[in-house]
């Protein structure tokens, strides 16, 4: 689908100078000076054949499998007989898989003993994951660099104007009012001011919140974009300034871009990443699929026997980071599934990801064995009822129970109707045990999920 903007103009971008005095061209400080050298390759490998691509991407390959054996313990054992001077894309398939419990476990092996003091200062992160067990993790500043300036390629393909204010709402963020945009782009360019609220904040606080600074752009996590959405379709909130929304962290529901134009009329620019690899793959600027960020890791898109998937097919996402010499992740299994996409008729080799599924435990299984992404739009539910939330848990093959936060019980008619309509959409005459609730619990990451799989593992 190609989307059709009918935003205001955009205001040209103004580099920042770091000499008093000369504005044009702009002499940059040495941080702005890499960022614009990596935005400028970016520009032109973007545009590479996907051969070209897979062709750079073999030999930086190779220079980091070379470093993790040499200097990383757990690599030395795993591939101590590999040959890295042989190496093709069939014997680099053939490397087992990382897992992320493996990760967790063995921190200590996976880390680099001699990471180069050429890639800048050693940084150490945790992520949560979806499922709250912590992650730790190392990078660079040099792994950094490639977060930030992939970050400013997002930005510029989006077109944004950089002269409007920027809205955040986001976990680990207090209330705030700055100055600029921040990094990276107050790095390399002049900006407009940003706000900045805490996503925990009563989601009715918040669209007031938005109502008063009347921002150009919004940034926030899905699901709290949809109950921003939804409120804001409720109470005939419009946002005048409002040109694009932007997301990360959880996979975007099937029917949230339509209530957002709805609410806004504008579209959303998402954004897949983990904090382990950073940034995998952006939205196109002219389609709602996703780019793989190939000059920043390899994605593989793999069936249960690892034989890699077609276009249309839908496969488990493993992720080999390309620089960082702190903890290699080769072939990491990261937990997502996605669906891998036709070339893009946009022209940029990047490969395509037509849509993020999210994580096995987002999987319907029904009782004969075949699974699938269940879909459950908001519409569903408020065509019924005045649901304001909801979240289903499929707790046994044949049972899932459907909790809703609603200002009252549903009737025994809307229970009924609700009930059927589920049903139907799932496939089977599962047995649904509504369940009326005050709150849904988030991850610790504060993504939220509306469908999980309690199944065990081995009934999954």
């Amino acid at each position: 689908m190609k989307l059709e903007s009918q935003q205001p103009a955009v205001s040209a971008p103004r580099w920042r100078s770091a000499v008093p005095g000369v504005v044009w061209p702009v002499v940059g400080t040495d941080a702005s000076a890499h960022l614009q050298s990596l935005l400028f390759q970016l520009e032109q490998s973007q545009w590479l054949a996907p051969d070209q691509l897979r062709d750079h991407q073999l030999g930086q390959l190779k220079l980091v499998l070379g470093h993790a054996i040499k200097t990383v313990p757990y690599y030395a054992t795993a591939f101590r007989d590999f040959d890295i001077d042989t190496m093709d894309w069939t014997s680099f398939a053939g490397l087992p898989g990382l897992e992320r419990s493996t990760l967790q476990a063995e921190f200590a092996a996976l880390s680099s003993r001699q990471s180069p003091a050429s890639h800048g200062r050693l940084t150490l992160g945790e992520s949560s994951g979806s499922t709250g067990t912590p992650v730790k993790f190392r990078g660079t500043a040099a792994t950094q660099l490639f977060w930030e300036a992939l970050t400013l390629r997002e930005h510029l393909w989006h077109d944004r104007d950089f002269a409007g204010k920027l809205a955040a709402i986001r976990v680990k963020l207090e209330h705030a009012r700055l100055p600029d945009w921040g990094p990276p782009v107050s790095t390399v360019l002049q900006s407009g001011p940003a706000v900045a609220l805490d996503v925990r904040t009563d989601i009715q606080q918040q669209l007031e919140w938005l109502r008063r600074q009347d921002p150009d752009y919004l940034i926030t996590h899905a699901s709290n974009l949809g109950a921003l959405a939804e409120l804001s379709i409720e109470r005939g909130v419009r946002l005048p300034k409002l040109r694009q929304a932007r997301t990360y962290s959880e996979a975007l529901r099937p029917d949230l871009r339509d209530r957002v134009r709805l609410a806004w009329g504008i579209e959303i620019a998402d954004v897949y990443s983990c904090c382990e690899a950073g940034v995998i793959a952006l939205q196109c600027p002219l389609h709602e699929h996703y780019h793989v960020q190939s000059e920043n890791l390899i994605v593989e898109v793999l069936h249960p026997d690892g034989q890699e998937c077609a276009p249309g097919e839908t496969g488990e996402v493993v992720l080999t980071t390309l620089h960082n010499f702190a903890m290699p992740l080769i072939r990491y299994r990261i937990g997502d599934y996605a669906e891998l996409g036709e070339p893009c008729s946009c022209g940029r080799g990047l490969p395509v990801l037509k849509r993020i599924h999210g994580r096995q435990r987002n999987m319907l299984k029904l009782p004969d064995g075949t699974t699938h992404w269940p879909s459950f739009p908001g519409g569903l539910w408020r065509a019924v009822a005045p649901i304001e939330q909801f979240q289903l848990v499929q707790v046994a093959l044949d049972r899932i129970e459907a909790k809703y936060i609603m200002n009252r019980e549903l009737t025994p008619a809307e229970a009924d109707q609700l009930e059927n309509l589920l049903q139907e959409r799932m496939g089977f005459p599962f047995r649904i045990d509504l369940k009326k609730v005050g709150s849904i619990d988030r991850a610790a990451s504060h993504k939220f999920e509306d469908f999980i799989s309690d199944l065990s593992p081995s009934s999954r």
